[in-house]
């Protein structure tokens, strides 16, 4: 094979794995959002086996290609991905899915072993494996090139995923496009390995010396292995720390999973593929900048709760400093002789960035500081980099001192007035008490990041009044009031502190699926609702959609579909498959009462094509009520009986409902959320 036709199936294989490597994390996150709440944590865990999973690959590319003869390392690596062929297609079991009582990480990462384990393995190990083939087999061949082309890939198949396939491909159909896709890849590598096989022993000792001298090889010292692990492990630990912050009070989506991780590649990209694109004299000051600025952001309500601020202000963040972490890696670089030790070393910081952020922090952190650690280790990181500039090594120094102390203030604001605060894979809840003027107005809250879930007033006489997004003019508290007025059956999707329970009369039953136990907890102890309601009140624990779809029929009087993480919102609750499940629950005259308030996006008409796609009647009742205790909410009402709807009390409060022009009812397959952001 000519020279060129060498390096284009070197090319085409390195291609194809990273493209197929970062198609497959979306693809198969997105599977499996429903069965765990729709949670961003999702994507958090995924992200860990991802990267441990590289870092499984890394290690057995710097292992065989050191310990292995070139024919011994073809054998064992066609053999694996002739088994890995006999795994396919990548759809994950229905076995799979959650009962409510499993550890949500533990069962996510063996749900992905079981699913894409060994594709996954051997698409991790292709990058350094084939540049180790490359270096070995090539003349002159600059084999960091191939880094950056494996890079490009992966973002290219980030980006193509929510605007090109995900519109287009149902989940299955993208299952099996992915499987016979990973199947040219094997032929591809296969064709890679024996070209290696056989042309290893053709090069002379001195073209191997030339090969390592024109990539600069140098012996890399203990130091050096530490700083290419912590510059690694801080892009990693950034990028998840900053997915968690602009993802968990927006919306559980891969379009908002994606952003961070196709700047984190695009750093990669640039940074590899040449020296020009990072220098350190530009890149400095306007990193300083955003480091100094993101952190103060943490800890301002007034940034920390803007979508307008937030998304741009930490996606130029997470740029400037993946630009500075991977652009000073980058001149850390080793010759070939070194290149699986540096791309394990590699590997290797981004899961210890990936298990801290995804794993560690979730369990010992009583809210989401990840990111101000990180902002504040980053710029002691930059203190021991410009160490021959003592003017810059001390404005690094300053730096991380103001990054300390905005964490402070986060925390401190955190626990001012804080009774309880708690945190697991669902997010980060605390409870409170806030004082009025008049005393009778002093309420009780629950958060859940920085939305509020539910209030209740201290005062005795007050505690069983309805507040926040549930008073008697919102859309449920119409609904309630207007269904059958004996022994009513009540679902609720949904806990917070339980407010709804206060409707409930002797007689009533009110049935809460709920999937955070630390939710529960709450509202049990730090709330009355539930127990001084005159209902007889269950709680469900689990995902509403897989409890429902496992329970006979409850014949629900009314339906509330109110389950919200932070303000984001739980697609899978809100689609054509799921109005199908809400209805097999409903009795012939129920009403479906979808909660949608949202600061982002504009929900209302997403339900209502759903209906109309099913035949039912809607009613958008928009309530902005008086009372410092009520908010204004948007809720609709969906029926199989259009009179329900027509009732006085529910006829009166309709709103009138501008369709959006182009809006296709969404299903798990599909879901465009371009369309309804506000």
């Amino acid at each position: 094979m000519h020279s060129s036709g060498s390096k284009l199936l070197f090319a085409g294989t390195i291609f194809s794995s990273a493209f197929l490597l970062f198609l497959v994390q979306p693809l198969i996150a997105k599977q499996i959002l429903p069965w765990f709440g729709g949670s961003a944590a999702v994507w958090s865990v995924c992200m860990v086996f991802f990267q441990v999973t590289l870092l499984g690959g890394y290690a057995y590319a710097d292992w065989v290609s050191r310990h292995l003869a070139p024919r011994r390392q073809v054998m064992v690596h066609v053999a694996l991905l002739a088994l890995s062929l006999t795994l396919l297609p990548i759809v994950a079991g229905s076995d799979w899915k959650p009962s409510g009582n499993e550890d949500p990480t533990l069962w996510i990462l063996g749900l992905l072993l079981a699913t894409i384990g060994l594709p996954y393995f051997l698409l991790s190990t292709t990058g350094p494996l084939i540049q180790s083939w490359v270096a070995r087999s090539l003349i002159g061949a600059h084999v960091y090139r191939y880094f950056s082309l494996s890079n490009l890939a992966s973002l290219l198949a980030l980006l193509s995923y929510p605007f090109l396939i995900e519109p287009r491909a149902t989940l299955l159909h993208q299952a099996y496009a992915w499987s016979g896709v990973y199947a040219l890849f094997a032929i591809l590598c296969t064709g890679s390995a024996l070209y290696f096989m056989r042309h290893m022993h053709s090069l002379p000792p001195e073209v191997h010396a030339q090969t390592h001298e024109a990539e600069g090889d140098w012996d890399p010292r203990p130091r050096d292995y530490l700083m290419w692990l912590s510059l690694s492990a801080m892009g990693s630990w950034l990028l998840l720390a900053i997915t968690n912050h602009i993802t968990q009070n927006v919306a559980a989506i891969p379009f908002l999973w994606l952003l961070p991780l196709s700047i984190y590649l695009l750093t990669f990209v640039l940074c590899f593929e040449s020296d020009r694109w990072y220098r350190r004299d530009l890149f400095l000051l306007p990193t300083a900048a955003l480091l100094l600025v993101c952190a103060y952001g943490l800890q301002d309500s007034a940034i920390g709760v803007n979508i307008k601020v937030v998304i741009p202000l930490y996606a130029a963040g997470l740029f400037f400093f993946c630009m500075f972490l991977h652009g000073e890696l980058a001149q850390l670089r080793p010759g070939p002789r070194y290149l699986t030790r540096f791309y394990l070393m590699l590997s290797l910081g981004g899961a210890v960035g990936g298990i801290t952020v995804g794993l560690i922090a979730p369990r010992i952190l009583p809210a989401y500081y990840e990111l101000g650690i990180g902002l504040g280790i980053t710029a002691l990181l930059a203190l021991v980099l410009l160490r021959p500039s003592r003017p810059l090594q001390v404005g690094a120094g300053v730096l991380a001192g103001l990054c300390a102390w905005f964490l402070y203030v986060q925390i401190a604001d955190d626990f001012a007035d804080t009774r309880q605060i708690a945190r697991n894979f669902y997010g980060n809840l605390l409870s409170l008490d806030a004082q009025r003027e008049d005393p009778r107005d002093n309420v009780r809250q629950l958060y859940h990041g920085s939305i509020k879930h539910g209030e209740q007033f201290l005062a005795p006489d007050r505690r069983q009044q309805p507040t926040t997004y549930y008073g008697p003019t919102s859309g449920v508290g119409r609904a309630i009031a207007h269904t059958d007025p004996h022994d009513k059956k009540v679902g609720l999707i949904g806990l917070g502190a339980g407010t709804l329970a206060v409707y409930g009369r002797p007689g009533d039953t009110y049935r809460f699926y709920e999937i955070n136990p630390q939710v529960v907890a709450l509202a049990q102890t730090e709330f009355s609702f539930m127990s001084e309601s005159q209902a007889r009140v269950e709680t469900v624990l689990g995902d509403a959609r897989l409890s429902l779809e496992r329970e006979a029929p409850q014949g629900f009087d009314v339906l509330a579909v109110d389950a919200f993480s932070g303000d984001s919102v739980p697609v899978h609750l809100i689609t054509a498959q799921a109005m199908d499940l809400y209805l097999r629950h409903l009795d012939a005259n129920g009403i479906i009462a979808f909660h949608l308030t949202n600061r982002f996006l504009w929900l209302p008409p997403v339900v209502a094509e759903i209906a109309r796609a099913k035949g039912l009647s809607t009613a958008l009742i928009h309530d902005n009520p008086d009372g410092r205790s009520l908010r204004r909410t948007d809720w609709m009402l969906v029926a199989r009986n259009p009179a329900v709807l027509e009732q006085e009390g529910i006829r009166e409060a309709v709103t009138a409902l501008e369709p959006v022009p182009g809006l296709l009812a969404w299903t798990d397959d599909f879901n465009n959320l371009f369309q309804i952001l506000k």
